[in-house]
């Protein structure tokens, strides 16, 4: 339980970070953008139960990057008030994000 709080930290951390840096993309303080990151997980875990692994957003490859990459887009229409994302910084995202997960691992996230 503690260690999936600490996921959701990070990866809002990991976005407010990626709303400042990145063009495209806007997130509103850090409690939105840990709802955020709570929508892009289950989005995220719904794509993976409902297409497979292969096409997972976790999976490393194009696919998974683009499959990231709606992800993102789409969390944008279900918190409306918390992120606001451009599909040019969706895939900006998406790309960072995916180099995030290949140098920090998913278990330690």
């Amino acid at each position: 339980m503690i260690g999936t709080i600490v996921r959701f930290v990070v990866s809002a951390l990991v976005l407010m970070l990626i709303g400042y840096l990145l063009p495209g993309i806007k997130v509103s303080g850090f409690l939105g953008a840990l709802i955020a990151a709570v929508v892009i997980a289950l989005l995220g875990y719904a794509v993976e139960a409902i297409l497979g692994d292969k096409i997972s957003p976790r999976s490393r490859g194009l696919v998974g990057f683009i499959t990231a990459a709606v992800v993102i887009y789409v969390a944008q229409f279900i918190v409306p008030n918390y992120l606001q994302v451009s599909l040019w910084g969706a895939l900006l995202a998406a790309f960072v994000i995916g180099i995030i997960d290949a140098f920090v691992p998913t278990e330690l996230r």
